[in-house]
């Protein structure tokens, strides 16, 4: 089959297009997928740089390019560069976001799946694990995803979509709405005001949809140039980026910024209100005042690991037309390069 390799942590020089790669089978309790879509998100470019290491280093192993198939004679970074925090092996095919067909099953898998249009779920619990949302592989980092013809995933984090949506259109959901919606149940947002940071990006322009359908009243930060977009998809109110915020006023931050601004995020945080965190574009390093925390009554969130039903939520959401897909530009697999260019 065709995919988009990686072969190592780097630049954009580090993703090969090969036309040889062995085409995966469906394995016990597994289901082979013919991709229809996947789309690019700050995942895929991150974990292709290294930069969830917390011990950058650059001295990071690569694997040669004369590799024939994605099963054998695979190395692994030097530091632990994927999400879970373990080392990614090379050569890896990324892609978090993944709408496609089942065209094979394993065993123990039902054969009436065959024909199925779903979509993968991004963030996974290892097969290990009770599935409670406690620990976390991503499809697309810790293993094979959705940049090729065909894929597979363990058969319960493929989930059948039945919508009037393309492919193309539901591939756009399921890393950043995920993520969003993980943040959003985790501080257990009700009709309440809530600020979100990186408004116009993947995750943040989620939150203010979800955040929305739920009866919350919205602040958006972005830039002045896609206000307006964000007032269409629900904003109640937007905030430049350099924009004082004031001082005490929402009871739930969404952040996937950080940064120089992350004292302010806090300082407009109400007693007793809840910070959630699942990114940090601006700057992972911030600096905190312990005595805010507590004599606030504060509460901090960090929000990877997702239990099974955020997906399935999310999925029954996109059934019931309550949220829309935000399309910017599409490209054919072969030039995702490309794509991350632009994205």
């Amino acid at each position: 089959m065709s995919a988009m390799v990686l072969t190592g942590h780097g630049g954009l020089d580090k993703l090969m297009w090969r036309d040889d790669i062995a085409t995966p089978q469906a394995g016990p309790d597994e289901v082979l997928i013919r991709v229809l879509a996947a789309s690019v998100n700050n995942t895929d470019i991150n974990t292709r740089t290294g930069w969830y290491s917390a011990k950058p280093s650059s001295n990071v192993s690569t694997v040669s390019t004369n590799v024939l198939t994605t099963k054998t004679a695979q190395t692994t970074s030097a530091v632990g560069t994927g999400w879970s925090g373990a080392a990614l092996p090379f050569p890896l095919i990324q892609g978090a976001d993944c709408c496609g067909e089942i065209v094979q099953v394993g065993a123990g898998v039902s054969p009436s799946r065959v024909g199925e249009r779903v979509m993968v779920r991004a963030l996974q619990a290892p097969p290990s694990t009770d599935n409670s949302g406690a620990h976390t592989v991503t499809f697309g980092s810790d293993y094979n995803g959705a940049f090729a013809q065909y894929s597979t995933c363990t058969s319960h984090n493929a989930i059948a979509v039945h919508s009037t949506l393309s492919a193309v259109e539901l591939a756009s959901f399921p890393c950043a709405f995920s993520t969003a919606e993980g943040m959003i149940q985790r501080a257990n947002l009700g009709a309440e005001r809530v600020l979100i940071t990186g408004a116009s990006g993947g995750v943040g322009s989620a939150a203010v949809q979800l955040c929305k359908r739920r009866g919350a009243h919205v602040t958006a930060i972005t830039s002045s140039d896609k206000a307006q977009h964000l007032k269409d998809l629900g904003a109640n109110a937007t905030l430049d980026r350099d924009q004082p915020l004031e001082s005490q006023h929402y009871d739930v931050v969404l952040d996937v910024v950080g940064g120089p601004r992350w004292a302010n995020y806090i300082d407009a945080l109400r007693t007793g209100g809840r910070y959630t965190v699942a990114g940090a574009v601006a700057g992972p390093l911030v600096e905190l005042d312990l005595r805010i925390l507590y004599l606030r009554n504060l509460s901090f969130l960090g929000c990877t690991a997702q239990p099974q039903h955020i997906f399935t939520d999310l999925v029954s959401y996109i059934e019931a037309n309550e949220i829309v897909p935000i399309l910017a530009q599409t490209f054919p697999l072969h030039q995702l390069r490309d794509a991350q260019e632009a994205f």
